[in-house]
This record gives C-alpha cells, structure tokens and sequence, in this order.
C-alpha cells in the first residue's frame, strides 16, 4: 500500500502543474515569477541531496518538480507579469537568508523547517496576486498539489519531523491557496 500512495503522490505532483502551464499559455494565468523561481531552486536543492544520498525515486521527482518550476518562469517571462516589485523583491531576499541559515545549520530537522519556511516566504507574492488577481491563478493546480501531499503524508513510516513536516506543510499552503482563489473567484464574479 506504501509503494502505491507513493506513486499516487509522485504522479499527482507532477501533474498538478500541467493545467497551470495550459493557462498560462492561454494567458489566463499570470504567475509571480519570485514565487515559482524560489520553488524551483528549493526543489534543486531537494534533488541534489536527494541524489547525494542515492534516494533515486526522491531525486526523480524534485528534479521534476524543478524543471516544472523553471518552465513556469520562463512561461511567466514571456506571459506573466515579469517585473519584480518591492514585495517580490523582499521575499527573495528572506529566502535568501533562509538558504543561507539552512547551509549553516548541519541538521535534517532544521534543514526542513528553513525550508519550510523559505518556501512560506517564497509563497507570499503568489499568495498576494490569488488574494487580489483570483482569476489570473490555476487553483486546480494547488488543489492537487495539497492532494499529492496527503498521499505523501499517509506514505509515511514514522512520526517524525522530517518525514511529516514537509508533507503537512504543502497539505496547509495549497489548502489556503486553494481556499483563497475559489472564495475570492466567487466574491469577484459577485460584485
């Protein structure tokens, strides 16, 4: 049962970011860049030590999710909105220092929770534009997202922080980014 909510997650995951790439291509959706770049370097990061430690199904799939992530930049280059303001600006630079105390500390549990928490600030510009641009944002996307995460999640063979945190924590962010977008689609369509 493990192997298959393993698959179920790996499979999810890599496909949760198709429709968001068909709507950028239909200009629908307008990504923040800052956003998906800092994704796309933690997921790097991820299949570097994934590889490192000869963990291959691991590797495959931050490695994916990397690749996944570039596209949407370059995608969000020629399509999206490609300047960075203040906030993007900002938020790049705390993930930053996040990296940097991450490769400080020479612990499994801190390196998940720096990149917990690298990827809360990295999420911010996102999350900003689905607050006020619902409509320019694939909420489908961040839906399976958080889906592939519980199949994670129910994967795991411990209680631990470094085989859960991860896991609860993509549950939560696309749970609110999911939330966010499908309630102010809905305020938006009212008014």
């Amino acid at each position: 049962m493990r192997n298959i909510l393993i698959v179920l997650s790996s499979v999810v995951t890599i496909a949760a970011v198709i429709p968001y790439i068909v709507d950028i291509l239909k200009r629908n959706t307008k990504p923040r860049i800052a956003s998906w770049f800092i994704w796309a370097v933690l997921a790097g990061i991820s299949a570097a030590a994934s590889l490192s430690n000869k963990q291959y199904a691991a590797f495959v799939l931050a490695l994916s999710a990397s690749v996944e992530c570039l596209a949407v930049v370059l995608l969000g280059l020629k399509y999206g909105e490609r300047e960075f303001k203040r906030f993007d600006v900002r938020c790049l630079l705390g993930a930053l220092i996040g990296l940097l105390l991450w490769y400080i500390f020479n612990s499994p549990e801190i390196a998940i929770l720096a990149d917990i928490v690298i990827d809360l600030i990295g999420s911010a510009p996102t999350l900003k534009h689905a607050w006020e641009k619902p409509a320019e944002e694939t909420w489908i996307t961040f839906a399976l997202s958080g889906l592939g995460a519980v199949f994670a999640a129910s994967a795991a063979t411990t209680v631990r922080v470094t085989s859960l945190a991860n896991p609860i924590y993509i549950i939560l962010i696309n749970l609110v980014f999911t939330v966010v977008l499908l309630s102010r689609h809905k305020i938006k369509r009212a008014l």
